[in-house]
């Protein structure tokens, strides 16, 4: 990450993770299966279920095409 995440942004970014984590359990995919959907590697897409990666826009629209949702449907609770 190109600077420090204040608290608060880390906060948020592991609440970005667990809503994808949540989806993805939901429709019953696998980190493998969201990967090779979007053509990503696996890691990358765990790191942001965990918090520890700050995905760009595009990034984050790509996770949503794997999983099959809008992008809307990360922010809702």
């Amino acid at each position: 990450m190109p600077w420090p995440l204040s608290k608060l942004d880390k906060k948020e970014l592991i609440k970005l993770g667990e809503r994808v984590k949540a989806i993805r359990n939901e429709k019953g995919l696998s980190l493998e299966e969201v990967a090779q959907k979007i053509g990503k590697d696996r890691q990358s897409i765990h790191k942001m279920e965990k918090g520890d990666f700050n995905p760009s826009y595009i990034y984050i629209l790509a996770v949503c095409k794997g999983l099959d949702i809008h992008i809307s449907e990360l922010f809702i609770n």
